[in-house]
């Protein structure tokens, strides 16, 4: 009898031990990666915080099949000095979208990049205050994120916006601002690793 007690509480212990342990898990996993939100489909998804034009965190792309294929054929053309992105399909034309830039002390950064992270609905953080706004028409992010560049620090992408009469000017901190139409079309054409060229 004494052995089987021993068994039993020994058994016990272990499953006390392993519980605590996936929780002190989960516990990390959810300090180190950002909030959860959910789509318009009630599906969870991850939601991202931006600090004004800038994220917090870095989220480096997960490639898959479906995304190289589509990357390969689509890429983007960003032309600072007409305020435009272009879209092309096989270095065939689609569309062009005007878009906001970068102010002076805050430029849009040059070189080839690749979309890093996309989010529906993106939750904007006032960069001072540190309050919180979600989506809705006050929203300074409008209804799409996608961010193409980082230095761990902060981020900096194409977004919607809440004034559509400031896209065509240089008036961000970096991001490439769109009005929310543009942003949603250009976000239903492009996948995680969609190649990027800023230029002047």
């Amino acid at each position: 009898m004494l052995k089987n007690e021993l068994l039993c509480r020994s058994l016990m212990l272990l499953c006390f031990g392993t519980a605590f342990l996936l929780l002190f898990v989960q516990w990390q996993i959810a300090e180190s990666t950002p909030d959860r939100g959910q789509t318009e489909k009630g599906e969870a998804s991850d939601q991202i915080t931006i600090y004004d034009d800038s994220l917090k965190f870095v989220s480096l792309p997960q490639y898959g099949p479906d995304n190289i294929g589509l990357a390969k054929r689509v890429r983007l053309v960003v032309d600072l000095s007409d305020r435009r992105v272009y879209l092309y399909h096989n270095d065939l034309l689609q569309v062009s979208y005007p878009v906001a830039v970068g102010q002076e002390g805050w430029q849009t950064p040059l070189g080839s990049f690749r979309v890093l992270r996309m989010q529906k609905y993106p939750v904007w953080r006032h960069p001072i205050t540190g309050a919180v706004l979600g989506p809705g028409p006050d929203n300074p992010l409008g209804a799409r994120w996608i961010g193409f560049w980082s230095d761990g620090r902060h981020t900096i992408g194409f977004h919607g916006t809440n004034q559509a009469e400031l896209v065509g000017q240089p008036v961000s901190h970096g991001c490439l601002r769109m009005r929310d139409p543009d942003i949603q079309d250009l976000y239903d054409r492009l996948s995680l690793g969609t190649p990027i060229t800023v230029k002047n």
